[in-house]
């Protein structure tokens, strides 16, 4: 909206040119998310006790976390909120990538909210049954994915790091891929909030790896160089990835340990989604694996202890998923957490690094 405003002006005054730039207005939208949540955090928090919007802790859960039972949590409306506004104020909103992703986030935060608002209803950490939960999550990503697989600037090829010439086109099966990827990181981030920021940090550091991949993706003199799918257009995803990163900063500040507010669903699973999503449209979806290592240690932690525990009646963590198994170990919650987020930042450089290994 303000883009619009603002690169009008730039016929009389030179100035104004400089929103013309991605880089620019991917700034603006990390400064505008970012200022909106830190502001808006405590409104938010007082406003959730009000309500009564508490945490209900799972009675299996290390005897840590009992304590933590009470506080406000749906705190992901906030980080979303930030997220939408920032985005109208600063992307080109006449780009068709902007509307899917914004589709798919605000799709799976309203799965999220459900989720979040039976547990409340029921006053348990219960919320959603598995099946209906991803009945709705498959709809909406298979709702966007049809609109990818349809626009006709999209491409179905996947791109495999360490590989220039290897991209095979999956023709309709990629609509399957992206379903997949989707859904996947958004239930792979959910695991993850389990501890005070342990998400969020890595969502952050997430986000701002794939607002550098967006701007590569979208510039085709630079994809060319680094011989990287180009996919037209998808440079405003820079701005979207942008605003994420705000909004994580600004929530990290209150959610951070020892947490005043969680994220909940409506924030794990919307974060998670968009991830996916920004690593579909830019085609670097088997990148994401390396980038959300961390998401995938951690969902393949839960996968491997319900095998193992249903085939040998043994556990092979003291509790998945894996960050309560370091908690039982006799880590401190900070020391989990802050450890987590260096892994991140290593798997986020070593993506990073793939794109000159081709």
């Amino acid at each position: 909206m303000l883009y619009y405003l603002l690169y009008a002006l730039h016929s009389k005054f030179s100035l104004f040119n400089v929103f013309r730039y991605i880089t620019f207005r991917a700034i603006l939208a990390i400064l505008t998310a970012l200022v909106i949540s830190f502001f808006c955090g405590p409104w938010v928090i007082r406003k959730l006790q009000k309500l009564g919007v508490k945490q209900y802790i799972r009675n299996d859960g290390p005897s840590g976390h009992l304590g933590k039972e009470g506080t406000p949590t749906m705190g992901g409306t906030l980080i979303l909120s930030s997220i939408v506004l920032s985005v109208i104020l600063w992307a080109d909103l006449s780009n068709f990538y902007i509307w899917v992703i914004v589709l798919v986030t605000v799709g799976f935060g309203v799965i999220g909210f459900a989720d979040d608002y039976r547990k409340l209803t029921r006053k348990n950490s219960k919320g959603l049954g598995m099946r209906e939960k991803m009945l709705y999550q498959v709809a909406v990503a298979l709702a966007a994915s049809l609109l990818l697989y349809s626009y006709p600037m999209f491409k179905s090829t996947l791109s495999v790091p360490f590989f220039k010439g290897f991209m095979p086109d999956l023709g309709t099966f990629y609509i399957l891929l992206a379903v997949f990827v989707v859904v996947g990181t958004s239930n792979a981030v959910n695991l993850t909030d389990g501890l005070d920021g342990l998400a969020i940090g890595p969502v952050l550091i997430s986000a701002g790896t794939f607002m550098v991949l967006a701007y590569l993706a979208g510039n085709v003199k630079i994809a060319s160089y680094l011989q990287i799918p180009y996919v037209s257009g998808s440079g405003e995803l820079t701005i979207f990835c942008g605003a994420m990163v705000g909004a994580s900063m600004g929530f990290l500040w209150y959610n951070t340990y020892p947490a005043q507010v969680f994220m909940g669903d409506t924030g794990s699973m919307a974060l998670g989604a968009a991830l996916g999503a920004a690593a579909v449209i830019t085609k670097q979806e088997v990148l994401l694996a390396i980038v959300g290592g961390l998401f995938v240690l951690e969902t393949l932690s839960v996968i491997f202890q319900v095998a193992s525990f249903k085939l040998r009646r043994k556990r092979i963590f003291r509790m998945a998923p894996l960050h309560h198994h370091f908690e039982l170990k006799g880590w401190a919650e900070p020391k989990v957490i802050v450890r987590f987020w260096i892994i991140t930042i290593f798997l986020a450089l070593i993506a990073l690094s793939t794109l000159k290994l081709r």
